[in-house]
């Protein structure tokens, strides 16, 4: 049984300059390089998930544009999987489930973007799925939200979350838990 690393959404648009900055990115993306780069030093196995904007009105992720692209925290380097996406799920519409079974992955390190949104789309459907699930907390990023008129911090957003997925579909823990 083997372990692999999945890193969703890190790309331009959600770093500073971008058209979706997240809350603590920058910080997250360094702490995912660090992750990443323990895998890579253990020769085991890495998938990069990049969200392609489609639909009508999208404002960011737009496809060939330099916001779509993966941050060079986690650039993919050559023979590593890229799944691109239109979904939150990164399963939904992609050979991930296919590509992670042939390779008889059946343990999955999850960082990236966005906590509420993508992050928790693929762990709930990997665990679904049947993987054993871990979350590194402090490699995912999210932003404010607002409901109902009332903002809600993205650390609250972030720790509702964390919280939610670790009461049932994932193991969370820190990128440091995880090195150690």
């Amino acid at each position: 049984m083997k372990t692999g690393l999945l890193l969703i959404d890190l790309q331009n648009d959600y770093f500073p300059g971008g058209k979706m900055e997240l809350v603590g990115i920058m910080q997250a993306g360094d702490r995912a390089r660090r992750v990443l780069d323990q895998f890579r030093k253990n020769n085991f196995p890495v998938y990069h998930v990049q969200h392609i904007s489609i639909q009508p009105g999208a404002t960011f992720f737009l496809p060939r544009t330099q916001g779509a692209k993966i941050h060079a925290a986690a650039e993919p380097l050559a023979g590593e999987k890229v799944f691109q996406k239109h979904f939150p799920n990164s399963f939904r519409e992609t050979q991930l489930l296919e590509t992670l079974r042939k390779q008889d992955v059946h343990d999955l390190m999850v960082a990236g973007a966005m906590s509420h949104m993508c992050v928790d789309a693929t762990v709930r459907a990997a665990c679904d799925l049947g993987f054993a699930c871990s979350v590194i907390e402090d490699a995912c990023a999210t932003k404010d939200l607002e409901f109902r008129g009332t903002l809600v911090p993205a650390a609250h957003v972030h720790r509702a979350f964390m919280a939610a997925l670790q009461a049932a579909y994932a193991k969370v823990m820190t990128a440091e838990e995880f090195l150690s």
